[in-house]
This record gives C-alpha cells, structure tokens and sequence, in this order.
C-alpha cells in the first residue's frame, strides 16, 4: 500500500466506493483520517519552510493572495497554520478525504462515536 499521503487517499477512495460493509468503510475512513492528518502535516511543514523567510508584511501579502484574513493579533504560526490548511483543503487528497466520508456516511460509519439515548 502507498505510504504518500495523496496516492493513499486516492487508494482508500476507490476501495471505498466498492465497499458496503460498516466495518471494512470504518476501516478505510479511519486509515484515510491518518493520511489526511500525515498530509496536513506535510503541507505544514512545506509552508513553515516557504514563508520562513518572509517579513511580515510578505506574509501578510500572501494571505491575502490566497484568501487567509491576516486578523489583527494572528501571529505568524497562526497565519502559516491558516495558509497550510487552506493550501491542503483545495488538494486532490483532501478532496478524495472528503469523498471517503461522504460515502462512509452514506453507509451510517464516521469516527465519531454517538451515544445511544
């Protein structure tokens, strides 16, 4: 199995969309939460890496250029935070993520455990 985040998401999609079974969707669901959160952490790191040099002004200009509101009091962790997610969220893989829980909810499966009342 693929150890990169993305061609794993993708992976886990497409056995997804042939499974039925609770228990093998809460599997892939569970898996493709692990890829997504080792993702997100990739992308993390990739921007810390990009904008380290950076003034804060720079910075600022690049949120504004992706969307990010660079609100007063953020600081720079809290923008680069903001700018990594925002990167990760418009990836194929969190957007194959996305579809891996859609289609685990269609089948009643998410992580979340719900009490019975």
């Amino acid at each position: 199995m693929e150890t990169n985040p993305t061609a794993l998401l993708l992976e886990l999609v497409a056995q997804a969309q042939r499974a039925s079974d609770p228990d093998a969707l809460h599997d892939l669901l569970s898996r493709g939460h692990h890829a997504w959160c080792e993702g997100v952490a990739d992308v993390r790191a990739g921007v810390d890496r990009e904008t380290a040099t950076l003034s804060d002004a720079q910075l600022a200009a690049r949120c504004t250029a992706t969307g990010v509101l660079w609100e007063e009091g953020m600081t720079r962790s809290e923008a680069v935070s903001a700018l990594a997610f925002v990167t990760w969220d418009a990836s194929p893989a969190a957007m194959a993520y996305t579809e891996l829980e859609e289609r685990a909810a269609r089948f009643g499966v998410c992580l979340l455990g719900e009490e019975v009342l």
